[in-house]
């Protein structure tokens, strides 16, 4: 059966080709020579996009577009695209010619789905499934959201004490539950009460597959089981939103990600390293942001030639800024999926600069893993409305609440419609989103819109030679504190040194180790800076009732490391 090259390297069959509305694609760049096919087969040649623009109209609703490069000699069939927006749509290789991945064609095609059904695990099955209903009517969406919906508050209502009384004291019952939007007559989860009732929230069934923790908009740790058909969602869910980015299983793919402070034993070290080998993930950590990091990180781009980038906003743009900088760019364009902090245009400008248009925004928590996706349209996040419920809440000054309007800010609350072994019922998670009017999007697929997240924005600090450090930095120490402490904020002075203020579990006191820890993770990330840790009973919160995690005074941006401040090991 024929083949394809797609955007970045994959080789598809001629049957996965097929033509799919709004697939990733990326601007034709001006000094390319153009060509678009009508439905006729006629030529309609351009020399940039205004051209192609121009002839928009007469190319038609679901028209193949093909593109040549100046000199190259070979075309490349492109993706259709539902609407001609703002710019020519096409598929590019990375780094010139499509070279042939045979270990990337089989590890997509056979070794992942093999392994993942070893494991018992239905992830390709629900991926192909998510892959249809993400283009399905709102009918047929609306009434696989309200089955999933009145599924899960029975089972709450009769399985876990907690929905039992939560709903006893509003006088509901599950048969109330008709539509879709009926979750509004739900109680909201705050999670002050999600922390103090996660056994009340259990139900005997189906049992508990995996349990983690995560420290939270407001500092304070949470923990968060969910049972095995939830995980099957969320990696299914995962790969779908991945996969419009053009990041699919089998691509090679660079993280930017943090690290544990506490380091993995041996033998989970070895088994991390033969699982990212096999699957071609390449990590490096980003929380550290020198000139010499960031040069060995381009390195490794270059070295390992990811067909994908991952991680933090801020760090995958202080590396682009680098790049620009530096005039280090040597390859064609790589994807880029972001998370876990805001990108500002500028940051995304610097992006395209370095890796190509191809950057893509996700939005997710550890509670849900990812909760809405950008599409190759870039305007606002798909929700992840198979698998949850996204709402944006605003509260009205009687303390009832509100969907939020297009074009407002809303509180984030989510509803896990998988999650069964410990379900999360209008959860409020602590964010901000804008909501935007349900208008349909470019790329053909009908799933709930919602605009920018405003509610995690991490300040970036600097060691005592001036390099910017990861913010988040401190919410990876933290995670493997939750039982030592309840919250912490990390306070970086005009001066340049650093006061972390915590609020300890027990006693008002750090175990010795703990506190031994702390000092040589944050000495190890943030070299040279004295640090003061301050035991404290309450840390207070904003107004919008968020604990700013990480803060940096404003004269930090300015400071340059003049002189030496020491290692800094005072109490």
């Amino acid at each position: 059966m024929a083949t394809r090259h797609d955007a970045f390297g994959e080789i598809t069959s001629a049957m996965d080709a097929a033509p799919l509305h709004g697939e990733v694609a990326v601007p034709v760049e001006p000094e390319h020579e153009v060509e678009a096919l009508d439905r006729d087969g006629n030529h309609v040649a351009g020399t940039d996009v205004a051209d192609l623009r121009h002839c928009a109209p007469s190319l038609g609703h679901s028209e193949t577009f093909a593109h040549k490069r100046t000199g190259a000699g070979a075309q490349q069939t492109l993706t259709e695209c539902s609407r001609f927006r703002q710019c020519a749509l096409f598929r590019r290789s990375y780094n010139g010619p499509v070279s042939f991945d045979p270990y990337g064609l089989l590890l997509e095609k056979a070794l992942y789905p093999a392994w993942e059904r070893l494991r018992g695990r239905p992830t390709f099955k629900l991926l192909h499934q998510l892959q249809r209903s993400e283009r399905a009517s709102l009918d047929e969406l609306t009434a696989m959201r309200t089955g999933y919906l009145q599924r899960l508050v029975s089972h709450a209502y009769a399985n876990t004490t907690h929905y039992r009384a939560a709903f006893d004291a509003i006088g509901l019952v599950p048969g109330d539950i008709a539509t879709v939007d009926d979750v509004r007559r739900l109680p909201l989860l705050e999670r002050s009460v999600a922390q103090s009732t996660v056994d009340a929230r259990t139900a005997p069934f189906p049992a508990v597959a995996v349990t983690k923790t995560t420290s939270g908009s407001t500092g304070q740790p949470l923990e968060v089981r969910f049972c095995a058909e939830s995980r099957h969602w969320r990696d299914a869910m995962r790969w779908r939103g991945f996969g419009w980015a053009g990041y699919r299983m089998g691509h090679k793919a660079m993280h930017l990600w943090g690290v544990a402070a506490i380091p993995p034993t041996r033998l989970m070290r070895a088994k991390i390293a033969i699982d990212r080998k096999l699957r071609r993930d390449v990590y490096t950590s980003c929380m550290v942001r020198s000139n010499e990091h960031l040069m060995e990180m381009v390195n490794l781009i270059r070295r390992e030639r990811p067909q994908a980038l991952a991680g933090y906003a801020q760090a995958l743009a202080d590396l682009a800024r680098f790049v620009n900088r530096e005039g280090l760019r040597s390859w064609d364009t790589i994807p880029v999926v972001y998370g876990a902090e805001r990108l500002w245009e500028h940051d995304r400008a610097d992006l395209a600069k370095a890796f190509g248009p191809a950057v893509f925004e996700t939005y997710g928590c550890r509670e849900f893993m990812l909760m809405g996706m950008e599409c190759e349209a870039h305007d606002g996040l798909h929700e992840s409305a198979e698998n949850l419920i996204v709402e944006l809440l605003v509260r009205e000054p009687d303390g009832t609440t509100r969907a939020a309007r297009p074009g407002e800010q809303g509180e984030v609350a989510v509803t896990d419609l998988h999650n069964l072994a410990c379900p999360f019922i209008r959860y409020l998670t602590g964010d901000l989103a804008t909501a935007r009017a349900q208008t349909p999007c470019a790329c053909g697929r009908t799933l709930p819109m919602f605009g920018a997240v405003e509610g995690r924005v991490t300040d970036t600090m600097r060691d005592a030679f001036g390099n910017p450090v990861e913010g988040i930095l401190f919410n990876i120490l933290f995670l493997n504190m939750a039982k030592h402490t309840r919250q912490f904020q990390a306070v970086q002075r005009a001066d340049g040194s650093l006061v972390l203020k915590v609020v300890p579990t027990l006693d008002g006191r750090l175990p010795p180790e703990v506190e031994a820890l702390i000092r040589e993770f944050v000495g190890t990330h943030l070299r040279g800076i004295p640090l003061v840790i301050e035991i404290v009973t309450e840390i207070p919160l904003t107004k919008a009732g968020k604990l700013r995690r990480v803060v940096v005074e404003r004269d930090v941006a300015a400071w340059t490391p003049s002189q030496d401040l020491g290692a800094g090991t005072e109490n």
